[in-house]
């Protein structure tokens, strides 16, 4: 999830709770879509947007029937939310029926701007019933269609939460509700939490409906959460959400929690796939003049290489350099990237800025625990907050 925004400004956004949906034989419905906010516990910004459908998303034997329905939701998701990657929730049922329904889904969703890798398909907390093996089969089809996947459920085996290598999985609501005042439970969150930083999997909890549920999750290394703490039934892509409290003012850290952190100086990050074409990259650069880099990143985020502007456009720009490279991978003529964890004070990321005396002021890679990519960081904007 590498685009990000603190807070979203939109004018004319209908409310999430008002957006009915259309039943499966195409004609307006009395169920409402509501829109939720994937809010970062560090930062408080908007990270993504879930859609959720009041009561049980239906399962359909008819894979045509599945497949209109996903269309439908997608182009309303779309529509709301042109930005921000998207959660959307699918049957196990339907996962389980093979790439037909995912495909005119995935029309939809490139009519309508969006690619399948901005797109999380959480499959429903019914997965526990069903059989292992067609459950990780249609996982696997829906990562080669370049959909991002998430379990709705963490009641799952641990062996095949690994298995199935989701990019998130959810939290239950009552696994939520009992932090942090039921050790059990909170027990259950601190390992589930473990396992997916060991897996680079992110845990999502969800109804957060307090700080000190908040402040709890953040100690177990959750950093993603939806619920009322956030926002209400009403709120909409655009809306605000409420500010999440500091969480430097609970840290009992010394020495290093002085001054602003990395994440304050985060801005989002052009990235690709690694395997992008150096003619991609140059697209990029040519499409937007203050571009200073292109971050490459593998298939779970992170950053496996970095492009600076002036130096590609050297190599490719030069004698024959657009025969030779254009129509080949982008990474020959990448640096390895420059990562920094977002936590970390500025004086600190600056000062590892300084180490490589060719690249000092290329831009560094903001990245989490599981060292996935969260956007970039100007060197210039830290020396002038901190010489100021």
């Amino acid at each position: 999830m590498t685009l990000h925004r603190d807070s979203f400004h939109a004018s004319g956004a209908r409310s999430g709770a008002a957006l009915a949906a259309e039943d499966v034989h195409g004609a307006e419905s009395a169920d409402a879509v509501v829109f939720r906010p994937v809010v970062d516990l560090d930062s408080g910004a908007v990270l993504a947007v879930e859609v959720e459908v009041p009561g049980a998303v239906p399962s359909i034997d008819d894979p045509a029937v599945q497949a209109e329905r996903l269309a439908r939701l997608a182009r309303r998701m779309a529509s709301a939310e042109p930005l921000l990657p998207l959660v959307l929730p699918v049957p196990a049922s339907t996962v389980l029926a093979g790439r037909e329904p995912f495909a005119l889904l995935e029309h939809n969703l490139r009519r309508a701007g969006r690619r399948p890798r901005e797109v999380t398909l959480m499959v429903g907390p019914e997965l526990r019933d069903v059989p292992r093996e067609a459950l990780l089969r249609g996982l696997g089809h829906l990562r080669e269609m370049g959909f991002r996947c998430g379990l709705g459920t963490a009641q799952v085996p641990p062996d095949l939460l690994l298995e199935a290598t989701p990019f998130l999985f959810r939290i239950d609501p009552h696994l939520t509700a009992g932090v942090p005042g039921d050790e059990r439970r909170t027990a259950v969150v601190d390992g589930l939490s473990r396992i997916g930083r060991g897996s680079s999997v992110f845990p999502l909890a969800a109804d957060v409906r307090s700080v000190p549920q908040l402040t709890r999750l953040r100690q177990a290394g959750v950093r993603l959460a939806h619920g009322p703490l956030f926002a209400g039934d009403d709120w909409s892509p655009g809306d605000r959400v409420r500010a999440v409290p500091d969480s430097s003012m609970t840290s009992t850290a010394p020495g290093m929690d002085v001054g602003p952190r990395v994440s304050e100086f985060t801005v989002p990050a052009v990235t690709m796939a690694e395997d992008a074409t150096a003619e991609e990259v140059l697209d990029a650069f040519t499409n937007d003049t203050a571009l200073n880099s292109v971050i490459l990143l593998d298939h779970r985020e992170r950053p496996v290489a970095s492009l600076d502007r002036a130096r590609f456009l050297l190599s490719i720009t030069g004698p024959y350099g657009h025969a030779l490279h254009a129509r080949r991978r982008a990474q020959r003529l990448a640096d390895a990237p420059r990562t920094v964890s977002r936590g970390v004070p500025a004086m600190a990321a600056l000062r590892a800025a300084g180490t490589d005396r060719e690249r000092v002021y290329d831009d560094l890679i903001a990245v989490n625990e599981f060292g996935q990519c969260m956007g970039i960081v100007h060197v210039g904007d830290l020396i002038r907050s901190l010489s100021g």
